[in-house]
């Protein structure tokens, strides 16, 4: 890279960190932080765990946000430092390995810029992920499980963990559906753009006939709530089961009745847990469950009725599908909503979705 190239990157990138910095508020962020470290010190701080728990997280955001910056900043500098010793005594092995630094500091703002749209209210939360397979049996059932082997995948990728909370096998192969929890830093924020159906184009290996097969499965996201929201269920709205848990391959887990399956009769919203072996602890974590699915559906009525005003109709159905994942007769996964595509579909398929992610949080402000 010419060094007159360097310094045209180099204004860009300072001039983004400058709005960085402008909108950031980095100072009410620092006294923020500080106040908060204040409240950990005081005595009877863990005498409320939960209440603990929110400063601590909240703390930690902040701090990353901050610990970022700053790290761009001093990268930034060092960059600068380095084309002025590049222009006093050229060096070729010195130019190239400003190249490369700068690329990977373009990368990191550009990767800072994308955490910056997450400003939603829930956005930083842990994220609530259902897949359920459509119409067609295996067909559909095994699609899903391939969708849930992405989303683990990008979750290890990414650093987030993640709990499997109800699975519900397929009849012969696959899975009906799956509800898992994956926790980190904006793991809702960036999970959203994942809501909606998913459609697979294939030639199916469960057809002895060698055809081309097109299977659907929807996805579900939603913010997980530990704590209160202001959300009213009233007891005598809720129908709830209980039954035994089962594993991954069918097989009960529990010999007892612990699993849970709480509906919620005003909506119909349904939501399951097995994942403790506790029913009482099952009923505690469904209930934040069922908060988290009427949270997401007052969002959705709120979005419908703003449409609705705007004269935009969207038809919701398997027709309405956001991304298509072409095996046959060419490779090609699309995204119906931004046009973001690439033909690296075992990419994709081994979690490498943040072409599609990104696209979609991009979408939202422009």
């Amino acid at each position: 890279m010419e060094l007159s190239d360097v310094r045209n990157e180099l204004d860009k990138s300072a001039k983004k960190l400058a709005d960085f910095r402008g909108s950031l508020d980095l100072e009410n962020k620092e006294a923020r932080i500080q106040e908060l470290d204040e409240v950990m010190a005081e005595p009877g701080f863990w005498d409320d765990q939960n209440a603990a728990q929110q400063v601590i997280s909240d703390s930690n955001a902040l701090k990353d946000v901050v610990g970022e910056y700053m790290e761009l900043s001093d990268e930034q500098e060092n960059l600068e430092m380095t084309l002025e010793l590049l222009r006093e005594e050229f060096d070729e092995e010195m130019q190239e390995d400003l190249g490369v630094e700068l690329k990977k500091h373009k990368k990191k703002l550009e990767a800072f810029d994308l955490q910056m749209l997450l400003s939603g209210e829930f956005d930083r939360n842990n994220a609530v992920v259902e897949l359920h397979s459509g119409a067609g049996g295996t067909e559909s059932q095994d699609w899903a499980s391939m969708l849930l082997r992405m989303y683990t995948r990008w979750a290890e990728h990414n650093g987030f963990k993640v709990e499997t909370l109800d699975y519900q096998a397929g009849d012969e192969a696959g899975v009906k559906s799956v509800t898992l929890a994956i926790k980190g830093h904006n793991a809702y924020g960036y999970l959203k753009a994942e809501k909606g159906v998913h459609r697979l184009v294939r030639i199916s290996p469960f057809d002895s006939s060698g055809r081309r097969h097109t299977s659907f499965s929807s996805i579900e996201v939603m913010p997980e709530f530990d704590g209160d929201i202001d959300i009213e269920i009233r007891t005598e709205d809720l129908k709830i089961d209980t039954y035994r848990s089962s594993g991954a391959g069918g097989q009960h887990v529990n010999v007892t009745d612990s699993a849970v399956r709480m509906t919620h009769l005003p909506t119909g919203a349904v939501v399951t847990c097995q994942t403790e072996r506790s029913q009482i602890k099952n009923r505690e974590r469904a209930m934040n469950l069922l908060k988290s699915k009427l949270y997401q559906i007052r969002v959705e009525e709120e979005q419908a009725r703003l449409l609705e005003i705007r004269g935009d109709q969207k038809e919701i159905g398997w027709g309405s599908q956001i991304r298509s994942y072409v095996f046959h007769p060419y490779s090609m996964v699309k995204d119906h909503r931004t046009d973001a595509e690439t033909g690296n579909v075992s990419a994709v398929m081994d979690g490498e979705i943040d072409l599609f992610i990104n696209a979609y949080l991009r979408s939202q402000i422009s």
